[in-house]
């Protein structure tokens, strides 16, 4: 016996060892055949840490399971910035006898443990997820060697975003776990699939409909690849709660999908439904105290197309429900209610919506009423709503903490008939509501909002534009001391005539510490008696006369301050009065951050803009700071970032509106501007700058000239400027254009003037596109020099010349272009080093140079070798003042610069050539020559810089379109922030409540 067990042992530890061996004997087989299927089978960039891989044969026995760690995939252009998966863990199963005896593995499973799936279909229809490789070749395929025998796959923990920009669809879901088991390979099969998921947000056209619910689901789907067609069959699906049931076919042809599914539920208890209102299903959901039955049910039937929608019929029915908090005292019961929407064309004009039944009591305070719509295309509608709340009632029915609430609200409205506004029809209405006594108090802040009224009357008798009346007799509340009183009526729905008023003061501290904004700051005092009366006929005439608006407004102290704006806003004292024909500021003293800032103007024709989508607003505005610092309001409120960047910014072309400014002090950048003056005209959409100039730099600035975003793919600049006595040193440390173009400025002392016009495009950070500058003008240098700069002492080194370590300039007028990103210095004549001296060529903004000096050099200044030269020409009438032609060309960077004789001549064969020579043409020929060879290398290097200016314009517009493209994504933002915060937070029930619907 002892002997059979110990055989026994030894067999077992042979099984397990030869099972832990497996896998790794086989590792390099399975991986290469992994790299290479997905390489053959995907249009994408596929990526996992080697470092993760994981062999096992006991994870899925008797498969091999083999697990990529960190797994991705990336699509190409343009998703190219979209990542479409990213797994913790790919798992991929093989059939263990496939490996050990055949050729090529067999593929059974796929497990897909924690990640992020983003599937996103653009406007034009196509989809990053749409990444298999389709063959091109015309030869027969050849079917790939590797097996596909999956009968598994599972996801677990992995969050989705489908973003179909198509639909104006987004749709998040969070810690999914699915599993499915099938003949994959089949083209017809039966699925067993069960799915858990957390739906973040679920958001069509703006519209959030679903919002922090958990979802799960069971179902047998039966797959027809042939035909397209999917049925879902002993279906069981639930929302929080609410379960229900789901079977019918989904069908995709190509027009559309056809559609035709049976939903229902058979659950009777009233708390399932309730489960799906915001703000009810929290961790408490279960203790809640409910009755009452429900009944839910319909179908959908026909093909959704992009003309067509199916025909359907949903119904829900509540019967004596009631709810309460454990807590508190008092219930929500008697809840009826009868719904139906329903649609038997495909038109979805034709859907009506029926509410027959509908009412609760809340508390001891009855709600009823009821409500039919026709159809989606006259809007004919009847209904009613009758209502009494006790607002004191409300805090005994529903947990709200920290608030007390006061009050009687009565309500009672009703309504019948079509509405079209190309008839001029309206429903009749009558519509009454009634606010007494109203009372609001948070425990965090001991003063009370009191005495809330409001009365307003809705009346339509004979269902006419004319006969419409809206009349709030009365509305206003109490703060500590401070009164709002005000009245509005409106009369006429076609004309639209108006007469109100508003009255009375508030302190902003204490109606946010009632009403706290998140994440901001708002203080001060606000006092107003404004009037207003008039009709918007008379706006459309333009009969302006006619209307009436006056009254004055003060601020004082008044504070804001946000996460967008942490600096904060101070308005120390304001004072505004206003008639018909304008709006007067007639003081107005700020601290905007650290930056004081005074304020007089006038706004003008502002009933026709505010009333009118032609009117155009026009005004005039002083300002004046003793000190301005612009960087603090270019600083980001990230403390991860040190700075935020500009965008282009889009100007209104219906304000007429002019500026003037007097500063001390601007602080920008880096730099330091003194005695800040000048006006700013904004016109047709167009900033136009005048008269603008300080002092800067040890010199003064004047600027004129335009800023125009009104192509906001390619905004233009258009300005000439009037620079004098500019420190050339203190420019380049304090420019960043001037370190591109000129870096040799840092070794130059002296000062610099110039007037010059400049224009070009603006990228979408509002910095210039410096191959697209365009600048003409004259630089003039009064007095400056430049000392022992690397260019001298190559130029040295290779002329041999003495003194030639020092360049002083004066009375300097040198003529510039800048064309398509290069600085253009055309040729000009100086004393360099006391030889006449011809200068042209170009800079790029990058530091690259390319410059051809024409100079005519003595003979004798050329040291010893030029007089043994000369000893040698005898009898010729050549001697030491004989003018040698000199051409250099500078090429490289300021940095590295390449300094070489024109022709690649020698400096002693150029000597001995020029001094042979006897006649001036033959020198001039030489000068000509290397000119000749300079022009046309400048022609290549400005040919290629045309070709760069073409592209980096392409990438402005392609950054637009990014622009464009994150606004067309903030519906996937949104539920990106949704998801994160949910993912983040402790696993627990759900609770609606702290989600924004």
């Amino acid at each position: 016996m002892k002997k059979f067990i110990v055989i026994f042992l030894g067999i077992l530890v042979l099984l397990l060892g030869t099972a832990v061996a497996i896998p790794f004997l086989f590792k390099d087989k399975i991986i290469a055949r992994v790299n290479q299927e997905l390489d053959q089978a995907f249009n994408a960039k596929i990526f996992y840490d080697p470092d993760q891989i994981s062999l096992s044969l006991f994870r899925n026995f008797p498969a091999v399971s083999a697990g990529l760690g960190d797994f991705g995939i990336v699509g190409l252009e343009p998703f190219e910035n979209d990542t479409l998966v990213h797994a913790d863990e790919l798992s991929l199963d093989f059939n263990l006898r496939s490996i050990l005896f055949d050729d090529y593995p067999t593929l059974t499973g796929l497990h897909l443990n924690g990640g992020d799936l983003y599937l996103k279909v653009l406007e034009d229809g196509r989809a990053n997820y749409d990444i298999t490789k389709e063959s091109t070749s015309t030869e027969p395929e050849v079917a790939s060697n590797f097996k596909l025998g999956v009968d598994m796959i599972e996801i677990n923990n992995v969050n989705l975003i489908y973003d179909d920009r198509s639909l104006k669809f987004v749709m998040a879901l969070a810690e999914i776990e699915a599993k499915g088991s099938g003949e994959f390979t089949m083209d017809v099969y039966d699925l067993p699939l069960q799915l858990k998921a957390t739906i973040v947000d679920l958001n069509y056209d703006g519209v959030h409909y679903l919002s922090n619910k958990k979802f799960r689901g069971e179902t047998l789907l039966q797959v027809d690849l042939e035909q397209m067609k999917f049925t879902l069959a002993e279906s069981k699906f639930g929302i929080n709660e609410f379960l229900f049931d789901l079977n019918g076919i989904i069908g995709l042809p190509e027009e559309g999908i056809a559609l035709d599914l049976t939903f229902g539920t058979e659950q009777t208890d009233f708390k399932n439904i309730l489960s799906l209102v915001p703000g009810i299903y929290t961790e408490s959901f279960s203790s809640i105290n409910t009755t009452g039955t429900l009944s839910f049910g319909g179908f959908v039937k026909g093909l959704y197309g992009e003309d067509t929608y199916p025909a359907f019929d949903v119904n829900l029915e509540v019967k004596d429900g009631m709810f309460q908090y454990p807590d508190l005292p008092l219930p929500v019961k008697d809840i009826n209610l009868s719904f139906q929407a329903k649609n038997e064309s495909s038109q979805i004009e034709n859907t009506s919506v029926t509410l027959p039944i509908f009412s609760m009591n809340v508390g001891s305070n009855p709600l009823s009423g009821d409500f039919k719509l026709a159809n989606l295309r006259d809007y004919d509608l009847e209904g009613k709503l009758n209502g009494r709340l006790n607002l004191k009632e409300l805090t005994a029915v529903f947990p709200i903490e920290k608030t007390q609430l006061a009050g009687i609200l009565d309500f009672n409205a009703s309504a019948k008939g079509r509405y079209d506004s190309t008839l001029k029809v309206l429903p009749s209405m009558d519509i009454r509501l009634n606010l007494e006594n109203g009372f609001i108090q948070n425990t965090d802040y001991p003063v009370p909002l009191e005495r809330l009224h409001a009365k307003a009357t809705i009346l339509n008798q004979k269902g006419t534009m004319q006969d419409f009346l809206m009349d709030i007799s009365s509305f206003g509340f109490d703060l500590e001391g401070e009164k709002i009183e005000g009245n509005l009526k409106i009369s006429d729905f076609e004309a639209l005539n108006w007469n109100g008023a508003v009255n009375g003061g508030v302190d902003l501290k204490k109606l946010t510490a009632i009403f706290p904004i998140a994440d901001t700051q708002l203080e001060g005092l606000i006092k107003a008696d404004l009037q207003s009366s008039g009709s918007y006929a008379d706006v459309e005439k333009e009969r302006y006369d006619r209307l009436q608006a006056s009254g004055t407004m003060d601020i004082r102290d008044l504070f804001f301050s946000s996460t967008e704006y942490p600096q904060g806003v101070r308005i120390l004292e304001a004072h505004g009065d206003f008639n018909p024909q304008r709006a007067n500021l007639t003081q107005f003293r700020s601290q905007l951050g650290k930056s004081p800032l005074e304020a007089t103007g006038f706004l003008s024709n502002y009933m026709d803009y505010l009333l009118s989508d032609k009117g155009v607003l026009k005004g005039q505005l002083a300002l004046k700071s003793t000190r301005f610092d612009v960087n603090e309001w270019m600083s980001s409120s990230d403390a991860s970032t040190d700075s935020t960047e500009l965008e282009v910014i889009p100007l209104p072309e219906n304000i007429d509106f002019s500026m003037s400014m007097v500063a001390d002090e601007v602080i920008y950048e880096n730099l330091n501007l003194k005695e800040v003056s000048g006006n700013m005209i904004l016109r047709n959409g167009v900033l136009s700058f005048s008269e603008t100039g300080m002092k800067t730099l040890d010199g003064r600035i004047k600027l004129n000239g335009n800023y125009d975003p009104r192509n906001l793919a390619a905004p233009l600049f258009d300005f000439t400027m009037d620079i004098s006595e500019l420190s050339i040193a203190k420019a380049f440390q304090s420019l960043e254009t001037v370190k591109a173009f000129a870096p040799i400025a840092s070794e130059i002392t002296g000062k610099v003037s110039t007037n010059i016009s400049f224009s070009g495009l603006l990228s979408q950070n509002m910095m210039p596109v410096l191959s697209s500058i365009d600048v003409q003008g004259i630089l003039k240098v009064a007095e400056a020099a430049l000392k022992d700069s690397k260019i001298l002492s190559e130029i040295t080194s290779l002329t041999r010349l003495k003194d030639a370590n020092l360049i002083q300039l004066r009375n300097l007028s040198i003529p510039i272009v800048i064309e398509d990103g290069r600085i253009e210095v055309k040729p000009f004549d100086l004393k360099l080093w006391d030889y006449e001296t011809n200068i042209q060529g170009t800079a790029g903004f990058d530091g690259s140079i390319n410059y051809l000096l024409n100079m005519q050099v003595p003979a004798g200044q050329f040291g010893a070798q030029a007089n043994s030269i000369l000893s040698t020409l005898s009898g010729t009438e050549t001697n030491a003042s004989t003018l040698i032609p000199l051409a250099i060309n500078l090429s490289g960077t300021y940095n590295q610069p390449k300094i070489s004789l024109a022709g690649g001549n020698s400096i002693e064969t150029l000597l001995t050539n020029a001094l042979k020579s006897r006649f001036d043409s033959e020198k001039q020929n030489l000068q000509a020559k290397a000119t000749e060879e300079f022009q046309a290398a400048q022609d290549s290097i400005k040919q290629e810089i045309k070709l760069k200016a073409e592209l980096a314009q392409d990438s402005v517009k392609k950054e637009l379109e990014k622009k464009v493209n994150q606004s067309a994504g903030k519906a996937v933002d949104e539920a990106k922030t949704l998801l994160k915060g949910l993912i983040l937070k402790p696993k627990a029930k759900p609770d609606t409540t702290k989600v924004n619907n």
